[in-house]
């Protein structure tokens, strides 16, 4: 079961839309060289990703002030940037089939939960994108995913032994498998052709544990990942600050000063992503 033996046959592998890769370029402070009109024609002739980011588009969570048409009309009523994360979001989620016994809803939700924390650490981090690491937020566990695609039973075992013990689970991953869902995922960020800033990011995520050298987003998805987990259990304000990982905010330049002051604000954090996986 080494790592080779997921990515051995790439016709078994999620796959996104051409679109969606030439998205990503703009990540490489390409976005300026991108005929955005040629982007949305193209985004316009995948019917399905179409539908897809006209409903969110026209979601209320985006408020826009009139009915959102087009991929064209979305970029002149939302941007570009919100137009890329539609689409990213859209074409990545798709591509995953649905697995069995396992619910990829609450999967998705949490993804974008930690997206949008990510944008929120970046909007504290000096030299930091926000879209940046919102899309390594949202990519940070679909490792996790391919390897429950390809070895479920073995996904089961790491459940039921992930709430049985306190041990993390990229820990029993790695004790179950000799790699872990982080290495996954930027292999798969990889083979998409994402960028190295978002491959590292996914890779690196674990490495503060370590006190390791990882990359400024791969630190902001660790914090988000405290953030969520915080959020999750209920924690206070109070509590949230004396657990903060401040080593990490710190090798990233985090301002947790302001971070803190801001603090109330998580719990409204909604990316309005979730109409995605919506039945």
């Amino acid at each position: 079961m080494n790592m080779a033996s997921i990515f051995a046959e790439p016709k078994q592998l999620p796959h996104i839309p051409r679109v969606v890769q030439e998205l990503m370029e703009s990540f490489r402070g390409d976005e300026h060289s991108l005929n955005i009109d040629d982007i949305s024609g193209k985004v316009a002739k995948d019917q399905s990703l179409t539908a897809k980011v006209l409903r969110l588009a026209n979601s209320a969570h985006f408020g826009v002030p009139r009915t959102v048409a087009t991929p064209q009309d979305a970029v002149m009523l939302l941007g570009f940037g919100t137009l890329r994360t539609m689409v990213l979001a859209s074409g990545v989620t798709s591509a995953f089939s649905k697995i069995e016994g396992f619910d990829q809803n609450v999967f998705w939700k949490d993804a974008f939960s930690i997206a949008e924390i990510s944008k929120w650490i970046a909007g504290f981090t000096p030299e930091a994108d926000k879209d940046t690491a919102f899309t390594c937020g949202m990519m940070h566990s679909v490792g996790n995913l391919l390897i429950r695609m390809f070895y479920p039973k073995e996904a089961a075992s790491i459940d039921q032994a992930e709430a049985m013990s306190s041990s993390k689970r990229h820990t029993l991953e790695h004790g179950h498998f000799g790699y872990n869902s982080a290495d996954v995922g930027a292999e798969l960020a990889k083979r998409w052709k994402f960028p190295e800033i978002i491959q590292n990011a996914i890779a690196q995520q674990y490495l503060p544990e370590n006190s390791e050298e990882y990359s400024k987003e791969a630190g902001i998805i660790y914090i988000a990942r405290y953030l969520k987990r915080a959020h999750d259990q209920n924690l206070s304000e109070d509590e949230i600050v004396a657990g903060f990982p401040l080593q990490v905010a710190d090798k990233i330049g985090m301002n947790v000063n302001k971070a803190y002051s801001d603090l109330a604000s998580l719990g409204e954090l909604h990316s309005g992503l979730d109409s995605l996986i919506e039945d």
